[in-house]
């Protein structure tokens, strides 16, 4: 199966200007960034051979070998999509078809002997938006801290997650069909294992880390048999864990909905008839703003669409179910989500407690008092949020404390001052600038000592987990351990930072009732 997957075979900006960082040989080739302001940066480095043409819809096939010095020194095109207009990240690049790239950072002055740790970032954006070109993601401030934080690209939409069966048909890499964008993910992470050593990382000390569909993404790592090995700690945030951001149709099926009957879905729309290697072929050709059509943040569907899938080989089971069985990767864990997060379910026509909850109608009244006299809207806001991003997060926690494995759960509701008057909690995304320690990028003049406080606090503890595997340590609050008796939580938030009780444990306790009775 490896051989089968080929490569898997500025914040600092008007500070100092650039200059030339040392060149660095890879397994392909040299490449040569730039230094500013103490941080060494190499970007737009190939880990796979442009996906287009016959190498639409294949996993990533292995860079060819260039002579001489490749300059570094700016993005590659993010992955082809329709940029979402409102998206807490905007792109820095015009998204493109060739896209498979990625991006190294670290101290000044680091050789190959320091060995630092390795941060491994995967973005969000539904599988469908996102890259690694926005500002809120440059890696300067972690490597600051002491790390080498590599980013990269994978492929979105259509073009990352699709199947067909001309694709199953003609078979071109051994069974790894569909789940395009998870093959990119772990192409880039096997780099890492056979180049990061070479920048002065460590790849026996690689933490992955993601958010929103980057943390779905962390999930899959967590469960797929082809990641194993090639990391050594995970954090997962907003990510999911028992619903919506998982993979449960698989490629192809006997018996119900599959993988190729959206495809065969959208070829109709495209007007691409038959199911063998004509039809590939017409595929293969269709410009790729057809592929995008109706695909991504914002956008109306016109054809259908299946997003991850169930494929045999990369993804195996539903990952819920494999941390539930104790099965994830065995690694030290680290999950949560924000006070405002995202949640999706049907609008309540009169009271969502009776409507919702059913039989646990009474406990979740007492479980949210603090919000049965909120508008509805409200009300299904904080209850579905709860369901989809903020339980999980504890739910997997939970099951790898269970598996023997240290986790530790957290929940970040610290609003920025400039946003207090339009946020009443933390939304979907907006922790990530804290984190990467990037929130001037964001909030451009309007950032307060006590934003950076925060963010120091947030990034310190993120670096420590990265070196050690426990986020406690300099310039971090104490975080205790999680354990299924007194379910802490780390709360980043408007009072400061305090790691203990969670004041809302009976929410999350009345969402886990109701998601086992549903077989969630």
């Amino acid at each position: 199966m490896k051989q089968a997957i080929g490569v898997l075979g500025v914040i600092a900006a008007g500070f100092a200007a650039p200059v030339a960082a040392q060149v660095v040989s890879l397994d392909v080739g040299q490449v040569e960034g730039e230094t500013v302001n103490g941080i060494s940066s190499w970007k737009g480095i190939p880990f796979a051979q442009p996906p287009v043409g016959d190498l639409r819809w294949r996993a990533p096939q292995p860079v060819v070998a260039w002579k001489g010095v490749r300059q570094a020194t700016d993005y590659a095109n993010d992955c082809m999509q329709i940029p979402f207009a409102a998206d807490a990240a905007p792109l820095g690049t015009p998204p493109a078809e060739d896209c498979l790239y990625l991006n190294v950072w670290r101290p000044e002055g680091t050789t190959a002997e320091d060995r630092l740790p390795v941060m491994f970032w995967i973005y969000g954006g539904g599988f469908v938006n996102g890259g690694s070109s926005p500002d809120v993601y440059d890696g300067s401030e972690l490597a600051r801290q002491g790390v080498v934080l590599v980013s990269f690209n994978y492929r979105l939409g259509r073009f990352g997650f699709f199947a067909h069966p001309s694709l199953t048909e003609a078979n071109e890499d051994n069974g790894l069909l569909g789940n395009y964008g998870y093959m990119d993910q772990i192409a880039a992470l096997r780099w890492v294992q056979r180049n990061v050593a070479a920048f002065g990382g460590d790849p026996n000390n690689v933490t992955i880390f993601g958010e929103s569909a980057g943390g779905g993404s962390v999930n899959m790592m967590m469960s797929s048999p082809m990641a194993r090995g090639l990391f050594d700690k995970a954090i997962v945030m907003s990510g999911g864990g028992r619903s919506g951001l998982r993979s449960t149709t698989p490629v192809h099926s006997n018996d119900g909905p599959d993988g190729e009957e959206a495809g065969l879905g959208f070829a109709e729309w495209a007007g691409v008839e038959g199911e063998g290697a004509e039809a590939l072929i017409a595929l293969r050709a269709l410009p790729a703003d057809v592929l995008t059509t109706g695909v991504g943040l914002g956008q109306e569907s016109v054809a259908p669409y299946s997003g991850p899938l169930l494929d045999g080989m990369v993804v195996l089971d539903p990952i819920d179910q494999v941390y539930a069985q104790g099965n994830a990767a065995p690694v030290p864990f680290m999950a949560g989500a924000n006070t405002a997060d995202i949640g999706f379910g049907p609008p309540a026509q009169s009271d969502i407690f009776a409507e919702h909850f059913g039989a646990l109608a009474d406990q979740a009244r007492e479980a949210y008092s603090d919000i049965v006299d909120l508008p509805p809207a409200m009300q299904q806001s904080a209850i579905y949020g709860d369901e989809m991003m903020i339980e999980p997060a504890r739910y997997m926690v939970q099951s790898m404390t269970r598996a023997g494995q240290p986790a530790w759960h957290y929940r970040a509701g610290y609003v920025p001052q400039v946003m207090r008057k339009e946020w009443p909690g933390l939304p979907h995304a907006t922790e990530i600038p804290f984190f990467f320690r990037t929130i001037d990028a964001r909030y451009p003049g309007q950032t307060t000592p006590q934003d950076h406080a925060v963010s120091a606090a947030m990034s310190a503890a993120f670096v420590n987990f990265a070196k050690t595997g426990d986020p406690n340590g300099p310039g971090a609050p104490e975080w205790p351990v999680y354990d299924d008796a007194l379910r802490p939580v780390m709360l980043f938030g408007m009072d400061g930072n305090h790691g203990g009780e969670d004041p809302w444990r009976a929410r999350l306790d009345v969402a886990e009732a109701l998601a086992q009775r549903q077989g969630k």
